[in-house]
């Protein structure tokens, strides 16, 4: 199977840390520039996140549940 898009990421940083989520999830992942770069440009461009096709809706569960913000309390 191949990859699938899960994800653009604002930048390198962003697409790291939802790398980071993923491989504590034990999905595999792959960053590709999401623009083509210019070689004027800065090194910070948005990436793309992909994943195995088959990992998809796991990828997309792993990323809500650690993204989600927590549930409040009520006292």
């Amino acid at each position: 199977m191949g990859m699938a898009h899960l994800a653009v990421a604002a930048n390198l940083t962003e697409a790291e840390e939802i790398e980071t989520i993923l491989q504590a999830a034990g999905i595999p992942s792959e960053l590709h520039p999401a623009v083509e770069m210019h070689p004027r440009q800065l090194d910070d461009a948005p990436t793309q996140v992909l994943v195995p096709e088959e990992q998809l809706v796991a990828a997309q569960e792993a990323i809500l549940a650690l993204t989600e913000p927590d549930e409040q309390v009520s006292d």
